[in-house]
Formats: structure tokens, sequence, C-alpha cells
């Protein structure tokens, strides 16, 4: 059995809210997107990408070519209606519950954890302080308070589709694993260490999990739109 929880909310710095989720158990999909742009094309773009990978999912296409369809989509979208030449952009990260597996896509830096007895992170970052860390540069502590650490080097809509990278992962479902997905309002606020103490929490719901997530990003600061879902499995 799944049980989940989700919410948004535009933060305490933002009038608009560019963040968007889906959730449907029934077909066992899971994604939230968070658009960029401005002047409604971040709004526009994350719902344009999640309609168009729920579509391609429920007519059996596989993962990450609904992924790269959605951001081909995107694209053309973008070139046809964006008079004003700015970018309209979004990540998504996306699970996929399928009997007794599972599997999960991304795109930028909108994260997937999954927690079994602790928090671990599945995506990878496309991100610029990401490349940094891996290249030595930049000590992994120090990434929260990096000056671009919201730079992602990958976006669906922005991305050339012959340069753009799919981030995929598998795995078998257990009882009582959970996973997380969010934007980076969220991580962006709330230590890794304080999501890990919630997801952990037996004795909240899924819902609750997620409610006290948001708070924690407002608490933090809401500095950015933030969205979460808990996914549980029973």
């Amino acid at each position: 059995m799944i049980e989940f929880g989700h919410g948004t909310h535009a933060g305490l710095r933002r009038t608009r809210n560019e963040d968007t989720y889906y959730a449907d158990p029934r077909q066992g999909v899971f994604l939230v997107a968070d658009g960029m742009g401005g002047h409604r094309h971040g709004e526009v773009a994350s719902a344009l990408v999640r309609d168009t990978v729920i579509a391609l999912l429920s007519r059996g296409q596989g993962l990450a070519e609904a992924v790269r369809m959605a951001g081909a989509q995107l694209m053309e979208h973008a070139r046809e209606d964006s008079a004003e030449g700015l970018p309209m952009g979004t990540t998504v990260a996306v699970l996929r519950v399928t009997g007794s597996d599972y599997e999960v896509a991304w795109v930028g830096d909108s994260r997937i954890y999954v927690w079994r007895d602790a928090l671990r992170q599945i995506s990878h970052d496309h991100s610029l302080v990401q490349e940094l860390i891996e290249a030595g540069v930049l000590d992994p502590a120090c990434a929260g308070r990096h000056p671009q650490r919201n730079v992602v080097t990958q976006a669906l809509g922005i991305t050339a589709a012959d340069q753009l990278h799919v981030g995929m992962a598998r795995g078998e479902l257990v009882p009582g694993m959970a996973f997380l997905l969010c934007s980076d309002g969220l991580t962006e606020d709330v230590e890794d260490g304080a999501i890990a103490a919630t997801m952990a929490r037996q004795d909240l719901a899924t819902q609750e999990c997620v409610d006290h997530l948001l708070l924690a990003a407002l608490d933090g600061g809401g500095t950015d739109n933030v969205t979460a879902i808990v996914v549980r499995v029973h």
C-alpha cells in the first residue's frame, strides 16, 4: 500500500509560485517541477512539463523518454509563445512505482530522497555547485552558502536536446521505505539532518510530514517557492 502527502507554498519572498507537482497513487506517479523564467513563464513551463510527462506515461511511454519529450515540447512552446525572448525552463523530479519496483528520473536540482533507516539522496544535482564539489574545488560543507548555489547546469526547455542529461535510478520497494520529492526551496532553507528527522517519524502521517517540512522551510526564511511530496510504502 502507498501512503502519500503533498503540498506547496510560494514562500515568504516570492509573490508567484512557479513550482508545480502531481501525485497519483493509482498511476504510481509522483512529480515535482520548479519553473524558471519570470513573467509567468516559470509557471507555464513547470505545468506544461508536468502535464506532458503524465500524459506520455499514461500512454505507455518510458520514463526517461517522457521527460525528454516534455523538454522538447517546452522548447517548441517557448519558441512560439515567448515574444519577450525570456527563458522558459523547469527542473523535474519524477518517481514511478510499478508493482514491487520503483524508478526515478530528474533534470536540474529538484531532489529525490529515500528514507530507509537513514536519509539518502537518490538524485544527483545538475548544478554548478555540484560540479565544483566533484572537481574538488568546493567543500561540500560550504555548498549551502555558495553565491551561485542556485545555478543549474541542466533544465528542460533551456538545455539543448543533444546536451540534455536525464538522471535515472531504479530499485526494489521495501515496506517501511519512504520517498521525498522536493524543489530546492526546501533544501535551501532546511538542513538534511532536519529533513531526516522528519522523515524518520513513523508517528506522523505522510501529510503531516509534508506539513512539517513546509513549515520548516518557512521558518528557515522561506526564500523560494517550496514543494514537497512524501510517499511511504507499507
